[in-house]
């Protein structure tokens, strides 16, 4: 398929403008990142954002791999000598790898069947006048002549068995059949799932006796399914109205057809067609599933890796525990560790006093301001502790429940072992407790994705598509924000647009030559950090209080001169970013006008001037800061109608868990989002939202709280 062709066809499936399409796949076949294309390029995209460029790159890869697949398919049925015109175009015109599987189906390879058996004792003939006699007589008499007991044929009903075999088989694999039947299975088909051992209590208890369609099951029910499947607990099958596929099976054969042909539908049905067609059926369904699980998890995590900062103040991290004792980091308002200890608040040791003395001197010592506590093994203690010691302190003190998904995993990875060789795992994880509070991205970057815990059944999908989705996420939300260059880490690095691992570290390496870097020019000394790196990276890496004011923003230094002949026309200086003066001018400018004048593209000049009227802006920070509590909240304090604030900490398709101050997070169904309908949760709430909610239950025996977010009046 040619490049115009391909073009053409994935504008038609996105509804976009073929020639941004055109665009955007040129880009990228120079090697530009999807970052740097969608802020960098937007001239030549129309301004394409990174969820259509990616859709874009992911059906041109599709596309790709489909005609690399046609070509193959193609040469290995003319190796057989059986390529015919008409099955050529069919190839060619096939717009979908399942198509395209389906056409070459008869000609693949196949094991030892007994349609291959049939043709093997020369039973292909008897088997060609099966379909073509009107009558059941003609086809018994015509058996007789293939009796060969040298060839495996002993009598007449093993010749028409053989010959019914070949046609069963040449049923199941015609193309437009299977088309069919596997879209009326999609569209009618049942999930029947049933328990093994109905005595066998389990989570999976409401699927014990379940019928859902196929073609609208949730895909957390699939999931769910899948996984009572796998630990032998459930029982699953696709059932449909087999009459209906037998009648349509019916007509592939000639008019009336008499018995052998009904009898070799029905067992071309139960035999090839039906144990294929379901399992294609569950791997439909169960790709569905995944897809949306990634996408839940992707969105979470976008939301949580822009969780805004706070910046500024001096925490004190705490990592509870029951036994090895509750491990405490003091870190100053840059990150930097000053104090490690542990203290034994809570049972076993239960040595309240002395940890309040402990901590006290702390928080006097280093004037903290917050207190970051992880919400696992004994948080629920660790928090009335805390919120006990803010009452007798005689200041302005806060804590905040900060999620320690995958802080074990960060303890224990070579990265964390580099940062702090004297610790060991347990007593790393209550600095990245404190640092996820005053930074989340910075802290969190440096966790595989998918430990952050932010998704639904992320364990029951394709590992390397959910690394893929995951890191995607990861890297659109570092370039979104840019990185102080002389800050970031290693792992914060690594995901700058164009940056890979070795020039990070070779980035670190420099700085550290240096002192610091002072323009960005400087990193074009970097080994290993070329012009055509350099040109995707740049602009996403900033300089602060460096030698050009223009290095702390996110224009990019092919912009610097654009930026000068702008403040020219304004009568400014670079020295003026920033100040009230320039600022005003800024707000007075025609946009489009002052682009003709300076020959620059209208998204390229407003992104210049928003940039110069704020710079050095944190993107994140407009979102709502999280919630700071000084008080603790126990589940026999709520009471039914109790209205409260919370942060969402997790979206799924059920509904959103909300963190109230209490060791697990209470959920509002997707039914107690809003008065009117509401098709996902996401169209509600993100990740980091502060809600206010009713409490509309309390189970004290599995510790739940259900939620509303719709007053109830």
């Amino acid at each position: 398929m040619e490049a115009q062709l391909r073009h053409q066809m994935i504008a038609k499936e996105l509804g976009m403008d073929v020639t941004r399409v055109a665009a955007a796949v040129e880009l990228m076949d120079e090697g530009n990142t999807i970052p740097f294309i969608a802020r960098y390029r937007k001239e030549r995209t129309k301004e394409m954002d990174e969820e259509q460029l990616r859709a874009v790159e992911e059906r041109n890869r599709y596309l790709i791999q489909l005609d690399n697949r046609k070509e193959e398919v193609l040469r290995l049925i003319d190796e057989q000598g059986k390529l015919t015109e008409e099955l050529q175009v069919k190839i060619a015109s096939a717009d979908k790898l399942q198509t395209l599987e389906d056409l070459y189906r008869p000609y693949r390879p196949k094991r030892t069947t007994r349609g291959a058996k049939a043709r093997e004792r020369g039973l292909a003939p008897l088997a060609e006048q099966m379909m073509a006699s009107r009558d059941e007589e003609s086809v018994i008499e015509a058996a007789t002549e293939f009796i060969d007991p040298e060839k495996g044929v002993e009598d007449k009903e093993a010749a028409l068995q053989g010959a019914m075999d070949i046609v069963a088989e040449d049923l199941a694999d015609d193309a437009d059949i299977r088309k069919w039947v596997r879209d009326y299975v999609w569209n009618q088909g049942i999930l029947v799932s049933e328990v093994k051992n109905a005595e066998e209590k389990s989570v999976y208890e409401m699927y014990y006796d379940r019928k859902e369609p196929v073609r609208t099951m949730p895909p957390h029910r699939v999931l769910a399914v899948n996984r009572g499947e796998r630990e032998e607990i459930l029982k699953l099958s696709v059932q449909v109205a087999e009459e209906n596929v037998l009648q349509h099976l019916a007509r592939w054969f000639p008019k009336k057809p008499h018995h052998f042909l009904l009898e070799t539908a029905q067992d071309s049905w139960k035999r090839l067609i039906a144990p294929s067609v379901e399992r294609e059926t569950r791997s439909r369904m169960t790709e569905a599933a995944e897809e949306q699980a990634i996408h839940i998890f992707s969105e979470n995590l976008k939301n949580l890796l822009l969780q805004p900062p706070i910046r500024g103040k001096r925490v004190l991290g705490m990592d509870p525990a029951y036994r090895t004792g509750c491990k405490l980091a003091v870190v100053d308002d840059t990150g930097r560790m000053h104090y490690f200890g542990v203290i034994y608040p809570t049972p076993p040791v239960s040595k309240v006093k002395e940890a309040k003395e402990t901590v006290r001197g702390l928080i006097e010592k280093y004037d903290i301001e917050l207190i970051a506590v992880g919400n696992g093994t004994a948080s629920r203690e660790t928090e009335s502790f805390i919120a006990d010691l803010i009452k007798e302190m005689d200041r302005e003190l806060y804590y905040i429940m900060v999620n320690e998904a995958g802080a074990s995993v960060y303890s224990a990875s070579k990265l964390a072992r580099e940062e702090f060789p004297d610790l060991d795992a347990a007593q790393r994880s209550a600095v990245s407790i404190a640092r996820r509070l005053q930074d989340p991205l910075a802290e969190l970057v440096k966790i595989e994705p998918k430990a952050v815990g932010v998704g639904q059944y992320q364990h029951d999908v394709s590992q390397k598509q959910l690394s893929e989705s995951l890191s995607a996420v990861v890297e659109s939300a570092v370039n979104h924000v840019g990185v102080d260059v002389n800050t970031a880490s290693t792992s914060l690095l690594a995901y700058v647009s164009g940056v890979n691992a070795t020039v990070a570290k070779n980035i670190i390496q420099r700085r550290e030559e240096l002192g610091r870097f002072h323009d960005r020019k400087e990193l074009k000394k970097v080994p290993r950090l070329g012009a055509k790196t350099f040109e995707q990276c740049i602009g996403f890496l900033r300089v602060i209080d460096g030698t050009s004011p223009l290095d702390k923003t996110p224009i990019h230094p092919e912009s610097y001169p654009t930026v000068e002949k702008l403040l020219v026309q304004l009568e400014s200086s670079p020295g003026e970013i920033g100040a009230p003066e320039l600022k005003e001018k800024l707000l007075a400018v025609n946009i489009r006008e002052m682009a003709t004048s300076l020959d620059c593209g209208v998204p390229t000049l407003r992104d210049i001037v928003e940039a110069l009227l704020r710079p050095g802006r944190d993107p994140r920070e407009e979102l709502p800061a999280p919630v700071l509590r000084s008080d603790v909240l126990q589940l026999e304090d709520l009471t039914e109608g109790m209205e409260l604030t919370g942060t969402v900490r997790n979206v799924v398709d059920f509904g959103a868990f909300v963190d109230i101050g209490l060791k697990n997070d209470g959920l509002v169904h997707i039914s107690k989002m809003s008065n009117r309908f509401v098709k996902h949760p996401m169209d509600i709430v993100s990740v980091g939202d502060v809600v206010d909610v009713w409490v509309i239950g309390v189970d004290h025996e599995r510790q739940r709280v259900s939620l509303s977010m719709v007053v109830d009046r």
